[in-house]
């Protein structure tokens, strides 16, 4: 059991996290196995954002006065929330192709630069060209 004092620095490292986030995605993951879970932390360490599994009273309390407060209604159930502060095409790309491969990952809502997002604009999203994608097309037009 944790003690007091380690809940609060978990909610405080958990506040700051959510309060800086400006691309945050909120999935269920019940029925996930242990080999899955770690395929998936690792695709989202590789877009450069974070992976956590919260208690839902926890998450509602660490999002009071942060633009992720608008998300808090959806946390029933078994939650899990990738964020990060910069990329939200790359966090999406990564989340919808493992939401793909393995149906029992299911998205709840989104947020994108602060703005709350359903399913359809988070699939739209990972349609989108990456950064990289971008600039390399953008050189070859300038070469051309």
């Amino acid at each position: 059991m944790k003690s007091k004092g380690k809940k609060k620095d978990e909610l405080d490292d958990l506040k700051k996290d959510l309060g800086e986030a400006k691309n945050m995605i909120i999935a269920q993951f019940q029925g996930i196995t242990v080999q899955q879970d770690t395929e998936l932390r690792s695709k989202i360490r590789a877009t450069n954002s974070k992976y956590r599994v919260v208690k839902n009273t926890l998450a509602r309390i660490a999002t009071k006065g942060t633009p992720a407060e608008k998300l808090a209604s959806v946390l029933k159930g078994p939650t899990s929330i990738a964020y990060n502060n910069s990329d939200p095409v790359a966090l999406a790309k990564a989340l919808t192709a493992y939401a793909k491969a393995n149906p029992v990952f299911v998205f709840k809502t989104g947020m994108v630069e602060g703005r709350v997002v359903n399913l359809a604009d988070l699939n739209a999203i990972a349609a989108l060209p990456s950064k990289e994608e971008l600039i390399a097309k953008l050189l070859f037009l300038l070469n051309a």
